[in-house]
């Protein structure tokens, strides 16, 4: 009697719900130069965003707990008194950067304000 395989999720939406929600790329991107503290993750997430809110400690702590669980991220508790916490990319968070640099790219060719007069232009 053949055993039943268990059911196997597509590899996209795994993905997509990995990488579900409005942070979790561009906090990758930032620690991909090394580690990072909360507040600096949060200063990083406020450049180059014309126009839009500022993101609440509740959202990015969120999206930090899901990177962690997810194991893109690691988070290092220092014990100290202010606390210290540092976040940075695991080895599955590196092996996904180039990933994230291949949509940058995507994104700086099809979404800039030339490539869209490029094809309003053809």
């Amino acid at each position: 009697m053949a055993k039943a395989s268990p059911a196997r999720t597509c590899p996209v939406a795994a993905f997509q719900k990995m990488i579900s929600g409005k942070y979790k790329l561009r906090i990758v991107w930032d620690l991909k130069d090394g580690p990072r503290r909360y507040g600096e993750i949060r200063s990083g997430l406020l450049r180059g965003t014309e126009g839009s809110a500022e993101i609440t400690p509740r959202v990015l702590s969120r999206e930090l707990k899901a990177l962690t669980e997810s194991g893109l991220i690691d988070r290092k508790d220092f014990g100290e008194v202010p606390p210290k916490v540092e976040y940075r990319l695991t080895r599955k968070g590196k092996s996904f950067v180039p990933v994230v640099a291949a949509i940058r790219e995507w994104g700086d060719r099809n979404l800039s304000v030339s490539a869209a007069l490029v094809d309003a232009a053809e």
